[in-house]
């Protein structure tokens, strides 16, 4: 079997909090002159405010994953990089008990974002495919199926 790589869409990721951002300061700049407590307009500013602290860090702390499934070395290599720093993990095949599909989100909202959890022999629960970093097609539980049935049969070689 090949080595088998996947990277997240920092793109995506980049968007969503340019938007949040902006969202966030079209809210502060158009409600500022809030009346006093309990007001609308205070509850505009206040989620504006909430909006640029949630965009403003997401956009700095924006990264990219890569999932390195490597048969020859018989390990699942995860790589996180962003701008302050540089991680990476590697999980021994043996390390793995099992393979589960985990879902965040809400099908109604159309905001359900599939992942793999890896069961692994110390107890953990290691999410891979981690949703919020947008993998193509982590959001069709057949695309995921899919990738537990390939991860799957590297382990079973």
């Amino acid at each position: 079997m090949d080595v088998w790589k996947s990277h997240s869409n920092s793109v995506k990721q980049v968007l969503i909090s340019v938007v949040c951002a902006i969202t966030g300061l079209t809210l502060v700049i158009g409600f500022r002159n809030f009346s006093g407590v309990g007001s609308n307009s205070l509850a505009g500013f206040l989620l504006g405010v909430l909006l640029l602290i949630i965009g403003i860090p997401g956009i700095l702390c924006t990264g990219n994953q890569t999932v390195i499934v490597d048969p020859h070395s018989r390990s699942v290599i995860i790589e996180d990089l962003n701008r302050f720093r540089t991680k990476k993990r590697s999980i021994p095949f043996n390390d793995v008990v099992g393979v589960s599909i985990g879902a965040l989100g809400k099908r109604s909202n159309f905001a359900l974002q599939y992942y793999l959890v890896l069961k692994l022999t110390s107890g953990e629960n290691y999410p891979l495919f981690t949703p919020g970093l947008f993998y193509d097609g982590a959001s069709d539980r057949s695309t995921v199926v899919g990738w537990k049935k390939r991860l799957e049969a590297y382990l079973s070689q």
